[in-house]
């Protein structure tokens, strides 16, 4: 690769590679950027502190709840969400069906009737927001430290030829109806009723 004035890219790179082992080099930026560094951790721990205050909080208040001991069997159902769910569905008592439950969060099936996916059968969205983000959050959460969702969600992929996507929408429908069975039953989450008892409910 030829320079003008004929000096070469190779002759350039060596020039500046002898002129880089005499530098002493910029030191002040190292240092700034270990303050930020130091800061956003701080920043970090501040937040987490604030966020387990809050989470502790919570706990106190579920307490009072009857069907918070049946939630809390489920490994993967934490405060946070047994309370976003609790505070936007209300008593799950009042669900007879697992359909219900999706359907008051705007999880049920419907068909487009506008736009480029007109005719096609899509999620309604007509419900609570914030009782649909919180499922998925859950379900998400479960496919990741809950062996019988896991397990479901591999099998999907792995058997049923499911995208990930969908399948974690299939498995939070079923948490939608372990939910309403639990409270219905009067019992506790048990794996090998998963399948079985608990779908009786949707």
């Amino acid at each position: 690769m030829k320079r003008a004035g004929g000096t070469t890219g190779r002759l350039k790179a060596a020039e500046l590679l002898s002129k880089a082992r005499q530098s002493v080099g910029e030191t002040g930026a190292l240092r700034e950027a270990k303050q930020d560094l130091q800061r956003l951790l701080d920043e970090f721990e501040r937040i987490t502190d604030i966020l387990e205050q809050i989470e502790r909080e919570l706990g106190t208040l579920l307490e009072g709840i009857p069907l918070v001991s049946q939630l809390r069997s489920v490994k993967g159902l934490g405060t946070i969400y047994i309370a976003a769910i609790l505070s936007s569905a209300g008593d799950l008592r009042q669900y007879a069906h697992g359909r219900q439950l999706l359907r008051r969060a705007g999880l049920n099936l419907a068909e487009s009737m506008s736009g480029k996916r007109k005719g096609e059968i899509v999620i309604s969205k007509r419900g609570d927001a914030k009782l649909r983000k919180y499922m998925y959050l859950a379900t998400l959460t479960m496919v990741g430290t809950n062996p019988v969702f896991r397990q479901l969600h591999e099998n999907n992929i792995q058997v049923k030829h499911m995208g990930k996507q969908q399948s974690v929408f299939k498995l939070l429908g079923k948490l939608a109806r372990i939910l309403v069975g639990m409270v219905q039953n009067e019992e506790s989450f048990t794996p090998e009723k998963t399948v079985h008892s608990y779908a009786k409910a949707a």
